[in-house]
C-alpha cells in the first residue's frame, strides 16, 4: 500500500501527493524530486510505479518476489539497492527487506516483512532544509543510516544474550541446553554477517570511485554509514569467535562430565569387585580350601571385605572419585 507520498523543492515539502498519477506532473518541475514510501506492495501498485518512475522489469520484478541477498545494481540514472533489516522478535531473528529505487528527481522505497517504518526519517529530513536541499541523494543516504543504525540494538541483543550463555556454561545441571542455544545463537550472527557484508559493498560504491549520479555531492555522508557498517561488521566477527570459544569450552565441561560420571562407575564397580571375588574364593566347591573348617572364617571373611571395601572408599574419596 502507499504509505507517503510527497514532492520537495528546494529543501521543503510543496505538495503531498494523494493519487500516484500526479507523480510524473511534479517529476517534470525543475528540481523538484518525489518521496514514495510502500509498505508490501500489490503487483499493480509495482506496475504503476514501473510506468511514473520508468523502473526497470527486472529490478520491478525483484522487488515482487524479494527475498534478495543485498546489492546495488545500476539502470541509467536510476539506482536499484536491496538491503536486509534484522528484527528481534520474542526472541528469534527475523529478517525484512527494503528496497530503494533512487534517481536525481525521486526517490521510491518499499519495504517488506516489517512494521517499522521511515516516518523518522521523514521527520529528520523535513526538520533539516538545508540537508534537504541536497536533493534525493540526501535521502537515499538518510534511508540507509537508518537501515544500518536498526542494526546495532540486535547486535547489543545478540552480545547480551551470549553474555547470559556464557554466565551459565559452568551450571552442571544444563550443558546440552547450553549447547543448542549457543549453536541457534551463531546461526542468527551467521544472518546477521550475510546482512551485512553484501551491503558493505554496497555502500562502498556508493563513495568510492565513480559514484552513481544521484550520489553526487553527498558521498561524504555514505562514508559514514561505510564506517557505522565496519563497526557493526568488526562486532559481529569478535561474536562470532567468542560463540565458537563458548561452543568448545561447553563441549569441553559436557566431556568433563562424563568423565567423572565414569570415574564414579569405575569406582562403585571395584567397590563391588572386591567382595565378590573374596565370596567367589570362598564359595567354590573343593574339600580341601584352607580355613574351610575355621570357625572364625565366615567372620574373617566379612571383616575382610568390609575392610578393604573402607579402605579403597577412602582411596578414591582421597583421589576425588568419591
Amino acid at each position: 500500500m502507499l504509505v507517503n507520498c510527497a514532492a520537495y523543492q528546494q529543501g521543503r515539502k510543496i505538495a503531498d501527493i494523494t493519487r500516484s498519477e500526479d507523480i510524473s506532473e511534479y517529476l517534470k518541475q525543475p528540481g523538484t524530486f518525489v518521496w514514495v514510501a510502500l509498505k508490501d506492495p500489490t503487483p499493480e501498485e509495482l506496475e504503476q510505479m514501473r510506468h511514473e518512475f520508468g523502473l526497470h522489469n527486472l529490478a520491478v520484478e525483484d522487488t515482487l518476489h524479494g527475498h534478495q541477498r543485498p546489492k546495488l545494481e545500476e539502470y541509467g540514472e536510476i539506482v536499484f539497492t536491496v538491503v536486509q533489516i534484522p528484527e528481534l522478535r520474542d526472541g528469534e531473528l527475523e529478517i525484512a527487506e527494503v528496497d530503494i529505487f533512487a534517481a536525481p528527481n525521486f526517490v521510491l522505497s518499499v519495504r517488506e516483512r516489517t512494521e517499522h517504518g521511515f516516518v523518522a526519517v521523514r521527520q529528520r529530513a523535513e526538520a533539516e532544509p538545508h540537508m534537504l536541499k541536497h536533493g534525493a541523494g540526501f535521502v537515499f543516504y538518510a534511508l540507509l543510516d537508518n537501515v544500518v543504525d536498526r542494526y546495532f540494538p540486535v547486535v547489543d541483543a545478540l552480545e547480551t544474550e551470549l553474555e547470559k550463555l556464557e554466565r551459565s556454561i559452568f551450571d552442571a545441571h544444563s550443558p546440552r541446553e547450553n549447547l543448542q542455544a549457543l549453536y541457534e545463537l551463531k546461526y542468527k550472527l551467521m544472518e546477521m554477517r550475510h546482512a551485512v557484508e553484501p551491503l558493505t559493498e554496497v555502500l562502498h560504491k556508493l563513495f568510492g570511485g565513480r559514484v552513481p549520479l544521484v550520489c553526487v555531492g553527498v558521498q561524504d555522508y555514505f562514508r559514514d554509514v561505510y564506517d557505522h557498517l565496519l563497526r557493526i561488521s568488526t562486532q559481529i566477527d569478535g561474536l562470532r569467535d567468542m560463540v565458537t570459544t563458548a561452543l568448545s569450552v561447553n563441549l569441553t565441561m559436557i566431556t568433563l562430565a562424563e568423565s567423572e560420571v565414569t570415574k564414579r562407575l569405575a569406582a562403585y564397580g571395584a567397590l563391588v569387585a572386591v567382595p565378590t571375588m573374596i565370596a567367589g574364593i570362598y564359595g567354590m566347591n573343593f574339600k580341601n580350601i584352607p580355613e574351610l573348617d575355621w570357625v572364625w572364617g565366615y567372620p574373617f571373611a566379612l571383616v575382610l571385605m568390609f575392610g578393604l571395601d573402607a579402605w579403597l572408599w577412602a582411596k578414591f574419596r582421597k583421589t576425588g572419585w568419591l
